[in-house]
């Protein structure tokens, strides 16, 4: 294995690990099943705890939002040249059906385009079938820059 992918490997690793343990996503439970820079999979589980409706034991819309984000903003630590914080800006959701009740959810989500400032990301939610989402959002980050007006490298 050449140096840059022996680098690439340990620097989606680092991905991984520290979208793994965003505390948020921890205390929901939410697993990664992917991250690439072209990439990644986020998968929440079931659990009546996060029910939004008890008598249709279908998920809170709040849970599925908190998925689409972390999956999305992990998608743009994959695509940084270096570990900076980011922040969410914005993000618009269009909830297209509900999830099924005590059924998974997926997330995938790609960065699409990266300026010096600024990522922009497209996921979606689902169960079996991404061309049959649940909901489906765009969203915008911040990528911090550093002390003297470095910017992260895009």
């Amino acid at each position: 294995m050449t140096d840059d992918a022996e680098r690439e490997r340990l620097r989606l690793r680092l991905v991984q690990m520290f979208c793994a343990n965003v505390p948020h996503n921890r205390a929901l439970g939410i697993e990664i099943v992917e991250a690439t820079r072209e990439a990644v999979r986020f998968r929440l589980p079931y659990d009546p705890k996060l029910v939004g409706n008890p008598d249709s034991g279908v998920l809170h819309g709040g849970a599925i939002t908190a998925l689409l984000d972390g999956t999305s903003g992990c998608a743009v630590f994959a695509v940084l040249t270096e570990l900076v914080p980011i922040a969410t800006l914005d993000l618009r959701i269009d909830y297209l059906r509900p999830a099924e009740a005590g059924r998974a959810v997926l997330a995938r989500a790609t960065c699409y385009k990266r300026t010096r400032n600024v990522a922009f990301t497209r996921a979606v939610a689902y169960h079996d079938d991404p061309e049959d989402p649940i909901a489906h959002s765009v969203g915008t980050f911040m990528v911090s820059t550093k002390p003297g007006g470095g910017g992260a490298r895009p």
